[in-house]
């Protein structure tokens, strides 16, 4: 089984970590019922590291500098648990981007060698433009977006 990913937006740090000790995620979290996108296997750290570098032409190695870039919030379980922060830059660069864009990136971000040459652009695409709606009402919520983890 691969590892569970449901990328999801909250208002704090504190309240996304709270979701590590809901059994089930964010999904199941009853309150305040948080918006989320159920992603199996696309990991925060890397493979959207490497998705942010795409989208604001920076250098993957800048990427991974900034302290909110795959930052655990919350560790449970010995690590199996995990709810990692992801970067206002790539939430602003989701909720920026046109669909257009959103098809272009895809193709070399399904290139990429975190996807073992089996990335799948046009599903990819569909990825993106879930995560882009997601960072778009977090905007709107003045949210920050996470992954919830399960291995």
């Amino acid at each position: 089984m691969g590892i569970l990913c449901d990328y999801f937006s909250a208002p704090s740090d504190e309240a996304a970590a709270a979701v590590a000790d809901v059994l089930g995620g964010p999904r199941a979290a009853a309150d305040p019922g948080f918006d989320v996108v159920e992603l199996k296997g696309i990991e925060p750290a890397v493979r959207l590291g490497t998705l942010e570098a795409l989208l604001t032409n920076l250098d993957y190695d800048a990427v991974t500098r900034n302290p909110r870039q795959g930052k655990a919030v919350a560790v449970r379980d010995d690590g199996e648990v995990l709810v990692i922060s992801l970067t206002d830059e790539l939430r602003a660069a989701l909720a920026d981007a046109p669909e257009s864009r959103l098809r272009e990136v895809a193709r070399p971000w399904s290139e990429t060698e975190e996807f073992w040459g089996q990335g799948d652009q046009s599903v990819l695409a569909e990825v993106l433009i879930e995560l882009a709606g997601l960072a778009r009402r977090a905007t709107t919520r003045d949210e920050r977006l996470y992954c919830w983890v399960c291995v």
